[in-house]
């Protein structure tokens, strides 16, 4: 999540991949940084049309789905990224479009595995990713003196993963906390989505983030969150830091 006035995009290149093809797809609101074994943008392109579409008609005959910011109950007729989201959502207690672009991200990214055995899907600060080698994903948490100097080790064999930020200092999303950076890793880029919203919701000084790992404790299907509020961090779970410089 972004404040307004920031430029977030240097981050894009703090996931280590200079051995892959890079490309982007934008699509209205959908910004999409993707990195492959070849550039398959114009194959990129028409699925995030897809997704967007189903997103849109369902929206439009739905509108308390853009607008909620609880829990919806799960529908019945609806696209299966409108299901994913939705309970996504129900896990982790928040609105199912706090889940929207690591959604997109996933849904994008495991249709790209058919023509790329590793793929990179960034999309707002919220990763799908499926690689054959081992990675460092930079950590960008604003005015935090972490910024730039602490970084994500993920291997192979965790993979396809989800990792998902959150802040309550950076962006222009919603949030209720004043986290600088909450980053959660999944086996589903949906969920650790709106994980990350929810655990960031917690945390509003240092001593909120005990609390806030138990809430992402409590939630099925994680397997890391690294807090991080100004010079205090907090780790839970399957997560392997290292330094980075970026």
């Amino acid at each position: 999540m972004k404040k307004e006035g920031y430029q977030p995009k240097v981050y894009r290149h703090w996931v280590e991949g200079k051995d892959l093809a890079e490309f982007t797809v934008s699509v209205k609101e959908t910004d999409l940084y993707i990195r492959a074994t070849s550039n398959l943008q114009k194959k990129a392109h028409r699925i995030v049309l897809k997704y967007r579409q189903q997103l849109e008609q369902y929206i439009e005959q739905n509108p308390d789905f853009l607008k909620s910011i609880k829990p919806l109950p799960m529908p019945e007729n609806a696209p299966r990224i409108v299901k994913d989201m939705a309970e996504a959502g129900r896990k982790a207690n928040v609105g199912p479009m706090a889940a929207v672009a690591g959604a997109v991200a996933e849904y994008v990214g495991r249709e790209l595995l058919e023509y790329s055995p590793e793929i990179i899907v960034e999309n707002g600060g919220d990763i799908f990713l499926k690689t054959a080698q081992k990675r460092v994903i930079g950590i960008y948490a604003g005015e935090s003196a972490f910024t730039g100097k602490l970084g994500l080790e993920i291997n192979p064999q965790d993979t396809p993963l989800g990792i998902c930020t959150s802040s309550g200092t950076v962006g222009h999303s919603l949030s209720y906390g004043k986290a600088d950076a909450v980053v959660v890793t999944a086996g589903s880029a949906i969920l650790a989505d709106a994980a990350a919203t929810a655990i960031c919701n917690k945390v509003s000084k240092p001593s909120d983030i005990n609390d806030a790992i138990k809430l992402g404790e409590s939630i099925s299907g994680l397997r890391g969150i690294i807090i991080i509020l100004g010079g205090n961090v907090g780790v839970w779970g399957n997560v392997k830091l290292c330094e980075t410089s970026v």
